[in-house]
């Protein structure tokens, strides 16, 4: 007890020397920054800001950022032709609305300065921007540009872009990113078309990287958006570099799919694609080398070749950087995919360019049901694909039956949770059914731990609370979170330390996830305390090695009420409080 109410009074007294300046104008904020230091907030009144073209200039640190928020969530209405310009490190944007305006030259919002030096470490969080359109359509710009490393995009929303441009684009360096965009709602974006109605290029929701830069590292993390009805192009998601992670990420009613478009070595994992039959709408497209597509659960997808439940691309021979890449060591395991019209095609797009088929990919211990025949589509032969474990059913094969490949019921149930989705029964031939060593699969798609011997799929049957599920509109976005950001506590991710402890959903019941992140092996010690500060449960004290890490809490059956998780690691300490609600 006295352990936590310590770290609560270090807390308060570190910013007894912050100052808070009220401001009114991009003016104002533009004098108040000439004099701030680590740890100030500048407060921007509640109304309408018109045509203010804001530059947050500044250096925080990462234990005393510098905040420049609305004065009460979403109060500040920037409209006309107002932008922010986010410029400097450890710098923290909170509460913002645009809406209604447009953007006279470059993006609505870009994490670098005016004379092009990019930010570090810098967050813009709980900000919208609604209908911010020229009257043109054809004018493209950005709504959000990231450049620099270790910047956050998180519980934002962006919806009504009618104009051509992504809505937002990580711009790459030499240097890896490291950004992280999450709990963001991308609301309805229709699809781009030219006079003659064909589809238009440019209309992707969120793109990282460039063809040009394709081949570089980026290791920008995409977990816990929602993404709806962004119909702009084929592309919701564009993948323009390597080591990316798109995670845990609900697609509800989108024409178009996740897109390995250029680059090598990303992760697709633990996604809802949930279809609902609109038109031209997909899973997971894959293009390039040694991807991995695990745990995604993709339902009603109508689309067909380039926009099937999953797609492996045919290749060019020594494509040149901006044309397809032959799918080279895709592994694509513990899936579960239902009543997709065209639920797996295996080298789309084979023409007189794209001519090399997909070589030495996996598919194994998938669950693919479908009326709608066939099951698998060869646009073109593989070379060396290896399939096992996997069960399908429903219609006919469409190739000839490898031994990898079972057709036999997998008794799916329907709303087996509590969100209507299709999961394996005890009774199911995919239980303990799994073959072959993907170690990096530990959990399922509902975040439940798998154990041996797992289940095939992206379901593992369990009776224990589940600890993700499709998002909806309330789980993401600027009122999702409604504790306001803390000076001290809530920074931007700050790679050389923990990053800020994080947990979802709160308020919870019965169970919530923490998320954190540590620069190097360490022990860590992650406990749960009551509002009295009496320890209630120990859940982590051991040596962890570098990266992301999580953990999942289910609250007391009878513990309704605030609780507080205490993360120690390196003598370094996170504390955030939360809500179970039952």
């Amino acid at each position: 007890m006295l352990q936590l109410f310590a770290v609560v009074c270090v807390a308060l007294a570190s910013t007894v020397s912050a100052k808070e300046t009220v401001v009114s104008s991009a003016g104002q904020i533009a004098t108040a920054i000439a004099s701030i230091a680590p740890g100030d907030t500048l407060t921007m009144v509640s109304g309408i800001w018109n045509n203010q073209a804001i530059v947050f200039k500044a250096t925080g640190t990462a234990s005393h950022p510098i905040l420049l928020r609305a004065q009460s969530n979403q109060s500040t209405i920037l409209t006309g032709t107002s932008t922010l310009r986010i410029a400097g490190e450890y710098l923290i944007v909170d509460g913002l609305k645009f809406e209604n305006g447009y953007s006279p030259s470059g993006a609505i919002i870009e994490f670098r300065g005016l004379d092009g030096s990019e930010s570090r470490h810098c967050r813009l969080t709980r900000t919208s921007i609604k209908s911010y359109n020229p009257s043109n359509d054809s004018i493209d710009y950005k709504w959000v540009s990231l450049y620099g490393q270790y910047n956050q995009v998180d519980h934002c929303a962006l919806e009504g872009k009618t104009h051509l441009g992504t809505t937002l684009v990580v711009w790459l360096s030499a240097t890896p990113n490291y950004h992280q965009i999450d709990h963001n709602y991308f609301g309805p974006r229709p699809l781009l078309v030219d006079k003659n109605g064909a589809g238009l290029n440019g209309g992707e929701t969120i793109r990282v990287g460039t063809s040009d830069w394709s081949m570089y590292d980026s290791f920008t993390t995409i977990e816990y958006n929602l993404f709806d009805q962004c119909n702009g192009e084929i592309e919701i998601i564009s993948s323009k570099s390597c080591g990316n992670i798109y995670r845990y990420n609900t697609f509800r009613s989108c024409q178009g799919t996740l897109t390995l478009r250029h680059g090598n070595r990303c992760l697709v994992e633990g996604n809802f694609f949930l279809c609902n039959n609109a038109q031209n709408s997909g899973g997971v497209r894959i293009i390039g080398e040694d991807h991995k597509v695990f745990n995604n659960y993709i339902e009603k997808s109508a689309g067909a070749s380039f926009k099937s439940g999953i797609t492996l691309m045919n290749g060019v021979p020594n494509s040149p950087l901006n044309r397809y890449f032959q799918v080279k060591r895709a592994v694509v395991v513990f899936n579960t995919l239902v009543d997709n019209v065209c639920s797996l095609n295996i080298g789309a797009g084979k023409d007189a360019e794209l001519t090399l088929p997909p070589m030495d990919c996996v598919i194994a211990d998938n669950i693919v049901w479908s009326t709608h025949a066939p099951l698998v589509t060869y646009s073109d032969t593989p070379v060396n694909m290896k399939y096992e474990g996997n069960i399908f059913y429903g219609t006919t094969l469409g190739i000839a039956q490898p031994s990898g490949i079972r057709m036999v019921n997998p008794a799916l149930v329907y709303g087996a949770g509590t969100d209507s989705l299709w999961r394996i029964s005890s009774a199911s031939a995919a239980k303990d059914s799994a073959v072959g060593s993907y170690p990096f699969v530990t959990n399922d798609v509902d975040g439940q731990l798998r154990t041996a011997p797992y289940d095939i799929g992206a379901d593992e049957y369990n009776t224990t609370p589940i600890v993700r599920r499709p998002l909806a509109k309330g789980d993401v976005g600027p009122q999702s979170m409604t504790t306001p950001v803390i000076r001290d506590l809530s920074g931007a991710p700050d790679h050389r330390s923990l990053m800020r402890l994080m947990n979802y959903p709160n308020p919870f019941n019965p169970t919530t996830v923490f998320r954190y992140q540590l620069p190097a092996a360490a022990l860590v010690e992650i406990k749960i305390f009551d509002i009295m500060g009496r320890e209630v449960e120990t859940l982590v004290q051991q040596h962890l090695t570098a990266g992301r890490h999580e953990v999942s809490w289910t609250g007391p059956s009878n513990g309704t009420g605030v609780y507080f998780c205490r993360l120690q690691s390196g003598g370094e300490v996170r504390t955030t409080k939360i809500v179970l609600m039952r």
